[in-house]
């Protein structure tokens, strides 16, 4: 590639990657791979240990949305139930996590009491009580 071309590129890269020729070329060429390959990750359909560091952000990112919704059901938040659990030494991660929120509400909700009842706020306050009652007519009933 030609000098000003590289330049032109290289622009807004720290230190020496910006204003120095043989730097900037390196670094120009490494971005260039990095942007076909995070274009290429949005239409790969590669199995989960093959997948690119985005696509997987991706994928915690959901999981992420999962477990939060599953949790403000039974007046949780994502940050106290994820903090809860770690404080319980209960090691489920967020993928398994978003698992039990969507398909097994009876084990996800018995997790969120876990994590509710030694912190002390289950039975403490009746407005916890009270969503508490919500949330649990808001479960659906077992598959029989």
């Amino acid at each position: 590639m030609h000098r000003d071309k590289v330049f032109k590129l290289a622009k807004g890269f720290r230190g020496r990657a910006k204003n120095c020729i043989r730097i900037a070329r390196e670094r120009v060429e490494k971005s260039l791979q990095y942007a076909f390959r995070d274009r290429k990750a949005t239409a790969c359909t590669h199995a989960p240990q093959n997948l690119p560091q985005t696509k997987k952000r991706d994928m915690r990112s959901l999981w992420i949305t999962r477990i939060t919704a599953g949790s403000r059901q039974y007046g949780v938040k994502y940050s106290q139930l994820i903090h809860g659990l770690k404080q319980e030494n209960i090691e489920v991660n967020r993928k398994v996590l978003s698992e039990l929120a969507m398909n097994e509400p009876y084990s996800f909700k018995a997790l969120v009491d876990q994590v509710r009842f030694m912190h002390g706020s289950g039975a403490s306050s009746s407005s916890s009580s009270a969503s508490s009652s919500r949330a649990a007519a808001a479960v659906p009933a077992a598959p029989k």
